[in-house]
């Protein structure tokens, strides 16, 4: 009697526990929030981000008498090449062509670097991920703060080639911190969207390298996009080229142009859709990011 008592004593216990409904398939509203969770907690590992971004550096340049700065001295050696060279083929002064091509060059190093380095920012750190509990999103930022070093160093050319043209330094040239911060934005959102393709799928890497590439040529880079004005054709090839809009919100205010209402709206519509596309790639892939390593 005793144990029958007990028995279903037990058993009033059990059907009063609540009942969890486990599923492999989340809803988007858990996907979002579990996300988000993730994005809180890897900001709030900045520190560690930041580390890890350093440490990449100096360990690729180990052993090497002026370690990053091999970066500064090769960047400044080509643009000096380049610059005298396709002043004379666009007929331009190298006094306004130089500075020109300085800062385009160098900003376009940062947006490329950023994209491919993007591709790879979960696949580079497998063994992290498989070893270590830690927010996928340490990982992009650990990316974009390695860039954003290597151009902290770069920026030492465009200042070194304003000096000796002569270009004036004004105030104006701070309105290039906004455009930065939403290059920070893109890129973050950008290393997660391509981090998140190209870890299940491992060809796209070299296909965005190609696309970048083609992206460097029809972008006005080495050329200024005053040539293409004239003709239609060439003025639809800028106004559809999103390329331009977020290399111009921040080159602009360095070389003393002023932004238009178009550069800056469509580079805010550019940012949404990107946030937006990697958000979504990013709640859908991040539970089976750790399984495609």
């Amino acid at each position: 009697m005793t144990d029958l008592l007990g028995t279903d004593r037990s058993i009033r216990v059990m059907q009063s526990q609540p009942h969890f409904i486990t599923s492999a398939d989340r809803g988007w509203g858990q996907r979002f929030q579990l996300a988000g969770i993730d994005i809180r907690e890897g900001f709030g590992l900045w520190r560690l981000a930041w580390a890890l971004g350093l440490s990449d550096i100096k360990l690729r340049y180990r052993g090497s008498a002026l370690g990053p700065f091999w970066l500064t001295l090769s960047t400044a050696i080509m643009i000096g090449a380049m610059g005298f060279l396709y002043a004379d083929l666009f007929h331009t002064d190298i006094h306004s062509y130089l500075p020109y091509l300085a800062t385009s060059i160098i900003l376009w190093n940062y947006l490329s670097t950023l994209i491919s380095d993007g591709c790879t920012c979960f696949t580079s750190s497998e063994s992290l991920i498989k070893g270590t509990r830690m927010p996928f999103t340490v990982h992009a930022l650990r990316s974009v703060i390695r860039n954003t070093i290597i151009l902290a160093h770069n920026v030492i050319v465009i200042v070194g080639v304003y000096v000796i043209m002569g270009v004036p330094m004004s105030f104006y040239m701070l309105w290039a911190v906004p455009g930065l911060l939403l290059w920070f934005i893109n890129g973050f959102a950008i290393s997660l969207l391509l981090g998140a393709i190209c870890g299940r799928f491992r060809d796209v890497p070299q296909i965005i390298a190609s696309i970048v590439q083609i992206a460097f040529f029809v972008t006005p880079v080495m050329w200024n996009a005053k040539i293409l004005e004239s003709s239609a054709r060439g003025a639809s090839l800028i106004r559809f080229n999103p390329f331009f809009y977020i290399l111009e919100i921040v080159r602009a205010p360095l070389l003393g142009t002023p932004l238009t209402f178009v550069i800056v709206a469509k580079t805010l519509m550019v940012t949404t859709v990107i946030v937006l596309v990697s958000a979504v790639a990013f709640a859908r892939t991040r539970g089976r990011l750790a399984y495609w390593m």
